[in-house]
């Protein structure tokens, strides 16, 4: 009797013990083999990143990317559109994804904190946090907007990611006439770029139509 229960605890731990290898192999080989394999012979680009090139196209090259077009960046000259702002890391850092964490009712979110001091009273400009109200104010100032032209709510608050990478259209349209006069080319040519480069909801239902702001800074490079 004793010899029938070690023999059938033997059986059981062999057994354990290959079912533990096969689904090892299969899981942790053969599938994710599988998986790259087909996503790469099917859709390259996005399976490596969707990264950008220069001229605005998908690449797999990493030494050729600008950025890619599912991560925002910062861009903060005249000429160009300028993203959601960001709390991820110093800003825009993929490493560092993250939001606010502030609520709507946060008196932080709404009006910042300014003039920030160590615990030894000395100046901690990297305590300072900009508000709805500051980010607000200097929206108008950048675009030439009038203090009472309504400013949508993606251009004046941080993304829960900190990487969005697309804006409304409202936010590119109230941002296409500084852009023109910084390039010497009139709104409705960037009004031609940014109909051109807006992306729809997706499946058609879900969400609003956005435009990708590193796609359409490429475009207008070229």
């Amino acid at each position: 009797m004793e010899s029938a229960v070690k023999s059938n605890i033997v059986k059981d731990l062999w057994a354990s013990i290959a079912a533990t290898v096969v689904l090892t192999i299969v899981c942790c080989g053969v599938y994710p083999l599988i998986v790259w394999g087909l996503s790469q012979a099917i859709f390259p680009g996005k399976a490596n990143g969707s990264l950008v090139s220069k001229d605005g196209s998908i690449t797999t090259v990493e030494a050729d990317a600008v950025g890619s077009s599912l991560l925002g960046q910062n861009f903060s000259a005249p000429q160009y559109f300028h993203p959601r702002p960001s709390a991820a890391g110093n800003g825009y850092d993929a490493s560092n994804s993250s939001g606010t964490n502030l609520g709507p009712l946060s008196d932080k979110l709404i009006n910042g904190i300014h003039g920030s001091k160590n615990p030894d009273g000395t100046p901690n400009p990297s305590a300072d946090f900009d508000g709805v109200k500051d980010l607000v104010a200097q929206y108008r100032k950048e675009n030439n907007l009038s203090d009472t032209t309504l400013i949508p709510g993606d251009a004046v608050t941080r993304s829960g990611s900190g990487l969005d990478p697309h804006i409304s259209l409202q936010n590119a349209q109230l941002q296409k006439n500084r852009i023109g006069q910084a390039r010497g080319i009139t709104s409705e040519q960037v009004q031609a770029l940014i109909d051109s480069h807006t992306d729809g909801p997706d499946l058609g239902i879900l969400g609003d139509p956005g435009v990708n702001v590193l796609a359409l800074n490429l475009a207008l490079d070229a």
